[in-house]
């Protein structure tokens, strides 16, 4: 199934819960898009230790899901 995720939220949970949820979409076989609009566009800005948005970035890339802004 192909599967599109709006993030348009900058909070750093709710980037770091849109990675996570796109990885285990991933794991399951879909095609997954996560789309970020607006201030939503800077992926990694609250990246750290309680959310770790870079890590689950590339484990989502490497994963061949796509990160479109």
């Amino acid at each position: 199934m192909k599967i599109l995720i709006l993030v348009s939220n900058p909070d750093p949970e709710i980037k770091w819960n849109a990675l996570r949820f796109g990885n285990v979409l991933l794991n399951q076989g879909d095609d997954v898009t996560i789309f970020l609009n607006g201030p939503a566009a800077d992926l990694l800005a609250g990246d750290g230790e309680r959310f770790p948005l870079a890590e689950q970035a590339k484990l989502f890339t490497l994963s061949e899901g796509v990160l479109a802004a």
